[in-house]
């Protein structure tokens, strides 16, 4: 079977579809996205049911919010680095922290103003530093460990060279208005090491959770900027 992916926006979270010789979601989506999944699906003629992992990138609430609603309609399995695990087994993820003036003023007001308290759902594949390979998927990538947006964060990177960054990289107007580093991270010092780690893997395309995909060089300008 040809390997093949599609963006599958989720309320303001940007969920990916890779269908290998075996499905991942990557990804479950905010608030008032189901509706938006379910329809997409229909869109790409796709049984949930055919979904064998929810690959989350990390989970703070909004990349959770359905997971509860899309496992029970697929009965996929649930993987997320371990030292994320506590925020979907508790159903009561912290909110990061602010990387820039704006993102401290956002996590200040969201700290006070969202109060997620979601199901609490057992991980099934809890994952550790070294990452996962996703050739038992029949997909063509891994899984690498990215920590700074939370200290739990994983990227998917593709031998194609497109890459499912979560948050580590930014690109919607509520966020920022052109593409680059995240204005929320628990450690951007960290998030700028991740990507140093990951730039020399052969990536050509960045996909992030929050706005559209932008080409690479975008981030080695940003690394470049960085101080």
């Amino acid at each position: 079977m040809a390997f093949t992916f599609d963006r599958i926006p989720v309320g303001i979270c940007n969920c990916f579809l890779l269908r290998g010789e075996r499905t991942i979601l990557i990804d479950a989506g905010a608030w008032g996205g189901l509706p938006a999944f379910v329809s997409r699906m229909k869109e790409l003629n796709v049984d949930p049911k055919q979904i064998d992992l929810i690959l989350l990138t990390h989970g703070h609430w909004d990349h959770i919010t359905n997971l509860s609603a899309i496992r029970e309609m697929t009965g996929a399995q649930i993987a997320v680095h371990v030292r994320d695990q506590f925020m979907v087994e508790s159903g009561e993820p912290p909110f990061p922290a602010g990387a820039t003036a704006y993102g401290r003023m956002m996590s200040r007001a969201s700290k006070f103003l969202i109060h997620p308290h979601l199901p609490k759902i057992k991980v099934d594949r809890v994952l550790d530093d070294s990452g996962l390979s996703l050739a038992e998927y029949g997909i063509p990538g891994r899984v690498v460990y990215t920590p700074g947006h939370s200290m739990g964060h994983s990227s998917i990177l593709l031998d194609s060279g497109d890459a499912f960054v979560g948050d580590m990289a930014m690109n919607a107007w509520f966020l920022r208005l052109t593409p680059g580093l995240p204005v929320l991270a628990d450690d951007i010092r960290m998030v700028v090491e991740s990507w140093r780690k990951i730039l020399p893997m052969g990536i050509q395309r960045i996909y992030p959770a929050h706005g559209m995909d932008f080409p690479v060089e975008i981030m080695h300008r940003e690394l470049e900027n960085f101080k």
